[in-house]
């Protein structure tokens, strides 16, 4: 079997289920952005040594996967169980895990700039705004099509984890977190 098919070539692709729709669908851009946040997320795991948030970021690499398969199928001819894939006990655990990091690292009373400390918690943070977009991408799509709350939810809290994610990295690469200073003033 081939890899490409040439299908695409006209700027019509499919979603699961076979409906052909133009490549600048809003669903297409909802499950484009969340595989582009997924790899950035791997792309952030190859740097980590911390087994644990390893582990951590892998379990929301399959979340993700989960929320863009679902969101690449059509809801009219096609069900889906976002529900039962991502769980209240899905969103408590990254809920726990932000106030597990949170509660280990030096409190802050300024905006942090992104990049400082280590090319590790730069990764965190380019995935922290590209998880940012993702979720204006998928508000965008909620506008014409049903979506599940907890997706919402659970990218929501994903920014917020990766944040923190950041900040430990910085503490533990021995990194110098970067304070914004108003230059306004």
């Amino acid at each position: 079997m081939k890899i490409y098919t040439g299908g695409g070539d006209a700027g019509m692709t499919s979603l699961s289920g076979g409906d052909r729709v133009p490549k600048t669908h809003p669903r297409i851009e909802a499950f484009g952005t969340i595989d582009e946040l997924n790899s950035f997320i791997g792309l952030l795991i190859t740097e980590l040594d911390d087994v644990e948030m390893k582990e951590l970021l892998h379990y929301i690499q399959s979340k993700l996967f989960t929320i863009g398969s679902c969101l690449a199928v059509d809801p009219i001819k096609m069900t889906n169980n976002v529900e039962s894939s991502i769980t209240f006990e899905c969103i408590q655990k990254i809920e726990d895990s932000i106030d597990k990091i949170d509660h280990q690292l030096p409190k802050i009373n300024a905006f942090i700039l992104p990049g400082g400390g280590s090319r590790a918690a730069a990764l965190a943070h380019v995935c922290r705004t590209v998880c940012r977009r993702t979720e204006r991408v998928i508000f965008r799509l909620a506008h014409t099509e049903h979506i599940h709350k907890n997706v919402f939810v659970l990218i929501n809290r994903l920014s917020d984890l990766l944040f923190v994610i950041a900040r430990q990295v910085c503490v533990i690469k021995k990194g110098e977190e970067i304070f914004w200073e108003n230059s306004c003033k």
